[in-house]
Parts: structure tokens; sequence; C-alpha cells
């Protein structure tokens, strides 16, 4: 399970799939291959907001890596809303 920000939207999990998948990634790169179905334009504003939160890392020209930030939040291991890692208990009671 995802701790999603209120600050965040639907597309954004995708972008920070799809870069994790592919190691990097680009709005155009994203938006030609179809997976994304948003134009290049709101690829790029969320981008540059996740990036903004430190879920991703622009390298320039456009191009994206994920943070450990991201990945944690693709783990379900942080929470975007309050910044908090989150504790899930593996121990269950039987």
């Amino acid at each position: 399970m995802r701790y999603s920000g209120d600050w965040m939207s639907l597309v954004d999990d995708r972008i920070l799939e799809y870069i994790h998948e592919h190691d990097s990634g680009s709005p155009k790169k994203m938006k030609d291959e179809g997976r994304i179905r948003y134009s290049r334009q709101h690829i790029a504003r969320r981008c540059r907001k996740l990036s903004e939160k430190g879920l991703l890392k622009h390298l320039g020209n456009g191009v994206y890596i994920i943070t450990d930030q991201g990945e944690a939040y693709l783990a379900g291991d942080l929470d975007t809303e309050t910044w908090t890692a989150v504790c899930r208990n593996n121990n269950k009671d039987r």
C-alpha cells in the first residue's frame, strides 16, 4: 500500500513506476511510449513537482531519475503527506 500526499495526482505513481523500471526517463519518452496517457506538458509539470518534493532528481535536458525517497514511496515505506517512514508490522496476531 502506498501513502500518497494530498499534493499528489494519479499520474505521479505512473511516472515513478516508469522511471523505476527504466532507470531514467523524460516526459517526451514517457508520452511517446504511450504508457502514460497525459500530455507531455502535464507529465513535465508533474516531474518538476516530484523533483521539488525529492522523489525524482532532474539530471538536465528533461531527464529524471528516481531518488531513494521515490523508491521508498513506491515500496510503501514513505508517507508523502507527513514525510515519515511507514512502520509495517509483519508479525500478525494469531
